[in-house]
This record gives C-alpha cells, sequence and structure tokens, in this order.
C-alpha cells in the first residue's frame, strides 16, 4: 500500500466560509473501480456553498468540490477507460475535490483532450455537463427546434454562460437575466439574443414583449426563490419549469393546481448527478461537451482564480454575486 500526503480544504460542521479549513489528509492506493488523481485546477459551484452551509445535508466532517482536472496517478482494478498519466477531468460524487490528490470513483472521470487545458477542464465539467443535459436532454413538449425562445436565469453566472453559446450554436433565442447591467453585457457578448437586468426591469413583462405576449417553450432557473413565481407566468402553455438551483433560496411549497391554471404547465427538478449515473452516460455527454469547446461553439470563461488556501474568500465572493463565468482553485 502506498501513502502520501496532501493537502485538503475540508468542513467539520455547516456554516459559513470560516468552516473551510486546510488540513493535512493521507492518500492511499485506490481500490476496485477507482483512481488516484493528482489534480492540477479544482472547480468551484453554487452546490459547494449549498453543501457548507447546510441548505443539503451531508455527513460530516466533509472534504468539499464536485469537479477537478489533473493527472491519473493510479488505477484500481477493473478501470478499463483511464491509465497512469491520462489527463482527466470529472465532475463527480462524492465531494471531496478541493484537494491536491484524491482516491474517487473513476467512472465519472473523463479523458481530457490535450488541446483543453488543465485549468478549462476543472472550470467547466460540472457547468458544461450541466449546460448539456439542460439543453439536450431537459426539453419541453415537441422538444427545442432553431427560432424557439427560451428564459435562462443567471445567465452570467458559469452555467449560464455556457448555455448562452450553446444555444446560440442550436439557432435558440434564448433570453438571459442577470443582476446588473454589466452582467447583462457579458451574457448577450456570449450569446443571448435577450438580456434583461432583473435588478431594474421586470423580467415577466420584458419577457412577454420580446416574445409577442406567446412566452418561452422553456425556463431554466438556478435561482430559485427569488424568480420562481414569475417564470411560471413567463410560459407558453404546455411549456416546462426547470428547476435546478436554489441561489435565492429553495422555492417554497406550491399547489400543483397552479400549473394548470397557467397553462398545464409542466415542472421538474434536475439535477446533474442522476443523469451521469452510467460510465457510458457520462462519457456521450463529456464528447458532446469536449466537441463544443475543441470545435470553437463554445469558450469556457474563467473569471475568478484562487489560491486553494484562499477558498474562504472564494466562497464569501461566490455568495455575494460578485463573480462571472467560472471561478477555480489553483494548486
Amino acid at each position: 500500500m502506498t501513502f502520501t500526503s496532501s493537502r485538503a480544504i475540508r468542513i467539520d460542521q455547516h456554516g459559513g466560509p470560516e468552516q473551510l479549513q486546510l488540513v493535512q489528509v493521507t492518500v492511499g492506493d485506490p481500490g476496485p473501480g477507482e483512481i488516484r488523481i493528482r489534480h492540477h485546477a479544482v472547480g468551484l459551484n453554487f452546490i459547494d456553498v449549498y453543501q457548507r452551509s447546510g441548505l443539503y445535508a451531508v455527513p460530516m466532517p466533509l472534504q468539499l468540490g464536485m469537479e477537478a482536472a489533473g493527472v491519473v496517478e493510479a488505477v484500481g482494478e477493473g478501470v478499463t477507460h483511464l491509465q497512469v498519466g491520462d489527463r482527466a477531468a470529472y465532475a463527480s460524487q462524492p465531494p471531496g475535490s478541493y484537494c491536491e490528490r484524491r482516491v474517487m470513483p473513476a467512472k465519472c472521470v473523463c479523458k481530457l483532450p490535450d488541446a483543453i487545458s488543465f485549468e478549462t477542464g476543472a472550470a467547466m465539467m460540472l457547468k458544461g455537463l450541466t449546460a448539456q443535459y439542460l439543453l439536450k436532454r431537459t426539453q419541453p413538449q415537441g422538444g427545442l427546434q432553431a427560432g424557439d425562445f427560451v428564459l435562462f436565469h443567471a445567465a452570467a453566472g458559469g452555467v449560464g454562460l455556457i448555455a448562452c453559446q450553446w444555444a446560440r450554436a442550436m439557432g435558440l433565442q434564448l433570453i438571459g437575466t442577470a443582476g446588473s447591467d454589466a452582467k447583462c453585457a457579458l451574457a448577450k457578448e456570449n450569446g443571448a439574443a435577450f438580456v434583461i437586468n432583473y435588478s431594474t426591469e421586470d423580467f415577466l413583462a420584458r419577457v412577454k414583449e420580446i416574445t409577442g405576449g406567446k412566452g418561452v417553450k422553456v425556463v431554466y432557473d438556478s435561482v430559485g426563490k427569488d424568480t420562481w413565481d414569475k417564470s411560471l407566468d413567463c410560459l407558453a402553455p404546455l411549456g416546462l419549469m426547470v428547476s435546478f438551483g436554489n441561489a435565492s433560496g429553495a422555492v417554497p411549497p406550491f399547489a400543483p393546481g397552479i400549473l394548470g391554471a397557467k397553462g398545464s404547465l409542466y415542472m421538474t427538478r434536475q439535477t446533474l448527478f442522476n443523469h451521469i449515473t452510467t460510465r457510458e452516460t457520462t462519457q456521450a455527454m463529456a464528447d458532446d461537451l469536449f466537441d463544443a469547446v475543441t470545435s470553437g461553439q463554445i469558450t469556457i470563461r474563467i473569471g475568478q482564480r484562487y489560491k486553494l488556501e484562499d477558498v474562504q474568500q472564494a466562497h464569501r465572493d461566490l455568495e455575494a454575486r460578485k463573480t462571472t463565468g467560472c471561478t477555480i482553485l489553483t494548486l
């Protein structure tokens, strides 16, 4: 058995960014179906904040982090798609990417094309695969065709900027919302057909105006409580409400009858990890993402870089909505 030391970020209880502590951990050899990976860069996501704060209850102590990129150091029995020395990237359960090295399940780890840097790989996996399953696998009745209107909240965030570009490549008319004029400009620059500053404009009125009163086929909403009610009213009859996050807080309970009254709407609560339960699906989704990035259809924008030891500040900035695009930790 080989043991090596690694710096890692751990929390011992739920709470604020001050709970994030830099510790030394011991990392062993991978077991069957596992690999050991040495990280070059680590991605930050709002799910990390949810797990740290307690919105998503997780056992303690917890090593945070859901995505990273690096080099495979060791391969366990039964792993055939990766070899020692491979460049690799992942978005994966269980948490634990905020570290230099880790042993983890191999099924969600993908070989990283040489044309994609470690920093880009770390920044794009969870957010890019999220954009992929939203736009390609979570569609309204009849699917999405070129020219269709979709509403995407937090369009200047990590997932949002990828979705803006991908929607443009699909010929969709994406209406993006953001909380400042600068963020709106960034979403427009990245492919949003229309942008709405929801801190100064009524996004429902603007959506109705943009769509000639018809509404959109689908709303993709990671904001939650603050945008929920008006988002339902933005939908055309038989439209789809896709909830995939709670940046402003959880959506309160509601009566299903509302969906009927507002046009026989569909509603779903999605999470990436239900889409990547098998090696085959994970690889197919990753290949779609890699192709979009290497072809130039999508550029991954890294708006912020922090050292591993500065992770508390990274979380503060993420929660304060001071970030744009993707945020990574460098090692």
